[in-house]
C-alpha cells in the first residue's frame, strides 16, 4: 500500500471524524519530512556525479593546507588516488558515491597482480579511506565503502644500522681538500649527528643552526618544528664548509649549481661513499637515523628522549630500536656465554 494512499484514508477519516486531525497533522509532517530527505539524498547525489577528480584535487588540497601533510605524503597521495580513480573509469565508475565493496576488492586484486610490498598496498587503502571519509565528513556521502575493508598486516621489519665502525669509516671517505667534500662530510655528520629525516637535512636553512647553543631547529613531517641538540663534529664540519662557501643562498647545503640540495642528490652522494669504502651494509640517508637511535639506546638513553629526537609522534614507534638492542644483546649472550 503506497504512501500516498494511506495519506487519503487518514484525511478522509479525519473530515467525518474530529478526533482524528491530530493524527493528520503528525501524518502531513512525517510525509513532508521523507519528502526533505529524498530531496537531500538526491541533492547529494547530483553532488557527487560532479567529476570525480574535482573531489579529489579539493581532498589533496585539505591535506596540504589544513592538516599540513608533507610533500612526499601528498605526492604519493595523489598518485595513489589517481591511480584508483583511473581504475573506477575502466570499470565504467564515475560516481564515488556508487562504488561498492566489491569494487573496491576487486581493485585491491587488481593491485594484488601488480606485486606491490604490502606496506604499499597499506598506504594506498589508507589514501582512499582517508578520502572518503573526507567525503563523509563534509556531507558529501553518507557511507565510507571502505570503513569495514582490513588493512593488510604488515610484516615487522628490524631496521638496519651500522656499527660505530662502520660509520666511523663513512664520515672518513670524502675529500675534504674539495668543497663538495667538505659538504658532503657536513652532511654526513648532520644526519649522524641528530638523527633527523633527510628532508628536514635538505629544508634546513642557515639560520636554524644555532652554533653557541649547539642546537639546530628542523620542520618535520606536518611542518611541526623541533628542536634537536647537535654534536662538536658536525658543528665544526658545518662551519668549515660554510667557510669555503662562496654563494649567497640561505639554504644551508647547495648543490653544484648553487641550489637547495634535493633528496635524490643525498642519496646517491651517501651510496658513492658506499661504495667507496668497501661496505657490505647497504647504507641510505634513513640508516643513519636508525644508526643514530640504535646507538643511543645501546649506550643506556631514555626511551622517551629517542622519541623526542626522532619526532615520532607515538612510543610505539620508537620501541622498534629497542627490538635490535634486544637481538644485539641475545647475539652477544649466545657467543660469550658457556650455557647458553
Amino acid at each position: 500500500m503506497s504512501r500516498q494512499f494511506i495519506l487519503f484514508i487518514i484525511i478522509v477519516q479525519s473530515y467525518f471524524c474530529p478526533c482524528y486531525s491530530t493524527l493528520t497533522l503528525l501524518t502531513f509532517r512525517l510525509f513532508f519530512t521523507d519528502i526533505q530527505d529524498s530531496l537531500r539524498v538526491n541533492e547529494k547525489m547530483m553532488q557527487s556525479n560532479i567529476n570525480m577528480q574535482e573531489f579529489v584535487d579539493r581532498y589533496l588540497a585539505y591535506i596540504e593546507n589544513d592538516k599540513n601533510y608533507s610533500l612526499q605524503t601528498l605526492r604519493a597521495y595523489r598518485n595513489d588516488l589517481n591511480q584508483y580513480l583511473s581504475f573506477l573509469k575502466d570499470e565504467g565508475c564515475t560516481n564515488l558515491s556508487a562504488v561498492s565493496r566489491l569494487q573496491l576488492r576487486k581493485y585491491l586484486a587488481f593491485l594484488k597482480k601488480q606485486n606491490p610490498s604490502k606496506s604499499t598496498v597499506a598506504r594506498k587503502l589508507a589514501s582512499i579511506r582517508s578520502l572518503y571519509k573526507f567525503l563523509c565528513q563534509h556531507g558529501i556521502l553518507e557511507l565510507n565503502p571502505v570503513e569495514h575493508i582490513k588493512t593488510p598486516k604488515l610484516d615487522k621489519k628490524l631496521p638496519k644500522f651500522m656499527s660505530i665502525n662502520d660509520a666511523e669509516n663513512l664520515l672518513d671517505q670524502p675529500d675534504e681538500g674539495k668543497l663538495s667534500g667538505l659538504r658532503d662530510k657536513a652532511i654526513m655528520e648532520t644526519l649522524y649527528s641528530t638523527g633527523m629525516r633527510v628532508s628536514e637535512l635538505v629544508g634546513m636553512n642557515i639560520a636554524d643552526i644555532d652554533f653557541r647553543s649547539g642546537v639546530v631547529k628542523v620542520r618535520g613531517k606536518g611542518r611541526k618544528e623541533r628542536i634537536l641538540p647537535i654534536g662538536n663534529h658536525a658543528l665544526n664540519a658545518i662551519q668549515t664548509y660554510l667557510g669555503k662557501r662562496r654563494a649567497e643562498n640561505t639554504a644551508l647545503f647547495l648543490n653544484k649549481f648553487n641550489g637547495r640540495l634535493t633528496e635524490r642528490s643525498v642519496a646517491r652522494m651517501i651510496e658513492k661513499y658506499m661504495k667507496k669504502g668497501a661496505m657490505n651494509l647497504r647504507v641510505s640517508p634513513h640508516t643513519f637515523r636508525h644508526s643514530f637511535a640504535t646507538h643511543l639506546l645501546d649506550c643506556g638513553a631514555d626511551l622517551r628522549a629517542v622519541q623526542e629526537f626522532l619526532g615520532h609522534s607515538s612510543l610505539s614507534t620508537t620501541q622498534i630500536y629497542t627490538h635490535v638492542t634486544t637481538e644485539r644483546l641475545k647475539e652477544v649472550y649466545d657467543k660469550a656465554h658457556p650455557r647458553a
